[in-house]
């Protein structure tokens, strides 16, 4: 991913609020799934970190990352920002090249 096509999925995550949220049980297999489900569906998610969650937000990021072949757009403070490309037939999101 270039830094001109992580600034502008960092714009569109600015009026997104999260849909996820990561508490006390850190990452469980459920979690990782819906996860997994909402990226094929939206591309672009935004999860918050709760207080009670005692993992490290970037740590956790690249843990789901991971786990769901995602890519780590951007993390701030307790929010992380995820992206994974659609299929061809289901693109919502065209980055500048």
């Amino acid at each position: 991913m270039t830094t001109k096509q992580r600034a502008y999925l960092k714009s569109l995550a600015m009026t997104m609020e999260p849909i996820f949220q990561v508490g006390k049980s850190s990452m469980t297999p459920g979690l990782t799934a819906a996860i997994s489900e909402a990226l094929e569906a939206r591309e672009l998610i935004k999860i918050s970190v709760l207080k009670n969650c005692a993992d490290d937000p970037r740590e956790l990021a690249e843990i789901i990352a991971e786990r769901t072949r995602s890519q780590i757009v951007q993390v701030i403070g307790k929010k992380i920002v995820l992206y994974r490309e659609g299929k061809d037939d289901k693109k919502k999101i065209s980055l500048p090249l």
